[in-house]
């Protein structure tokens, strides 16, 4: 199906915002404020999600469409975005969504037309697939994996990466010893983090003096 590669899930929703106002600001700066706010790393709402693969929430104000003939379009009010990929079917993870970070949803979606909370969770499955756009196209990277596998597959990807650049030209012998105490201590590793780099939970940063091997210059003669 269009929204799913293998298990992971791509939903896209766009959810219109109120065009009235709260009792200090728009519905809109409201909401931008909000989301400005939220944390993006292990602390976010999402990381206590452990099926989310990556969420984004974006404020669209307009849209102008130029075709030919020249042709100029609107909006007929401004959205919120809400893009994730996650492990498993919709239903249930909405229903996750709702029943275990219900006041992040709340302060994000309480900014948007119909919303009708999160104390009815059908209620609300129904509200975020009324919303639902189809995802074409779609591609997920690691498509048959769980958020843990690929997590750690990364961590063990950017620890191999560091046991190779430390272990350059250690004697064999040295070698043999260093990697079994590597595979020990990888095995025994906490699993990764959500959002925490220094967990294994973001992106591998690895500072490397490897070595790499090059071809010869023309003109070198072989030794």
């Amino acid at each position: 199906m269009a929204n799913q590669n293998g298990n992971v899930y791509g939903l896209t929703v766009l959810s219109p915002i109120l065009a009235g106002v709260t009792k200090e600001t728009s519905h809109n700066c409201a909401l931008r404020m909000y989301l400005a706010g939220l944390p993006n790393d292990q602390n976010s709402p999402f990381a206590r999600v452990s099926s989310t693969h990556m969420a984004r929430l974006v404020v669209m104000d307009d849209v102008v469409f130029v075709g030919h003939p020249a042709q100029e379009e609107h909006l007929r009010s401004q959205y919120l975005i809400f893009e994730t990929n996650f492990d498993g079917d919709l239903d249930t993870y909405l229903r996750r969504l709702a029943t275990e970070i219900p006041g992040e949803v709340r302060d994000v979606w309480q900014h948007c037309w119909g919303y009708p909370g999160v104390e009815n969770v059908d209620a609300f499955i129904a509200y975020i697939k009324k919303c639902q756009v189809t995802t074409t196209f779609y591609f997920a990277d690691v498509n048959n994996h769980t958020v843990q596998e690929t997590l750690q597959a990364l961590e063990t990807q950017a620890a191999v990466a560091k046991f190779i650049d430390e272990n350059q030209g250690v004697p064999a012998a040295e070698l043999k010893k260093n990697f079994a105490h590597f595979m020990q201590k990888l095995r025994s590793a906490p699993a990764p983090v959500p959002g925490c780099a220094e967990r294994g939970g973001g992106p591998p940063q690895l500072k490397t003096h490897m070595l790499w091997a090059t071809r010869r210059t023309r003109g070198q003669a072989a030794q």
